[in-house]
């Protein structure tokens, strides 16, 4: 295949997604580019790193399953409670839709400088998100006094990691709305000054 084919850097995307879906423990650049149709060398003219492979990926996903547009709600809120309860709802409801990514990318940094990167890229957004919606409660007049915006942004950030999510419903069984609805409060009541 040809590395000039417009179409090359999305297949590239989509074999690298479906294969860290797949969990595979190390994906390498060879096996990219076998699951894409096109050579090792198209696909280092596209990522000349695996780290910007991988990154790219994240973004990849994210682009195709819209965070963006998921996000818009939480963006558009009318104060810092609305923001923060509409943002853990979409990162909640978005975790299962890239857990298979997010486990493999989280059992590979460890031993994976790029695994790492590109999973610390993607916590980072989140992170991002987080102080956004402390930044929200707290120009309402609402963070809780104890808390400075970073211990906050801190708090939200561990709240809504994926290891939790995946404790909770993976391995002690709760269902996506009981887990949305628990997480949803504990942040209300770990952030705000008024939590009822």
């Amino acid at each position: 295949m040809s590395s000039s084919n417009p179409n090359a850097r999305s297949r590239i995307l989509d074999a690298a997604w479906t294969l860290l879906e797949e969990g595979g423990s190390r994906v390498r650049m060879s096996d990219i580019a076998k699951a894409a149709g096109v050579s090792r060398q198209a696909v280092y003219l596209h990522f000349p790193s695996r780290a910007e492979l991988l990154i790219a990926t994240t973004r990849h996903i994210d682009e195709a399953k819209q965070v963006d547009a998921r996000l818009a709600p939480s963006r558009q809120a009318m104060g810092g409670r609305a923001r923060l309860e509409l943002f853990v709802e979409a990162w909640g409801n978005y975790i299962p839709e890239i857990y298979g990514v997010g486990r493999a990318l989280m059992a590979m940094q460890d031993s994976d400088e790029e695994a790492r990167k590109a999973w610390a890229d993607r916590m980072k957004a989140l992170r991002h998100g987080c102080a956004a919606a402390v930044a929200a409660i707290a120009a309402d007049g609402e963070l809780r006094a104890d808390l400075t915006g970073e211990k906050a942004t801190d708090l939200l950030w561990t709240l809504l990691s994926v290891r939790n999510w995946e404790q909770l419903t993976r391995e002690a069984g709760w269902s996506q709305a009981e887990y949305l609805t628990a997480v949803k409060d504990l942040a209300i009541r770990a952030l705000m000054k008024h939590a009822g």
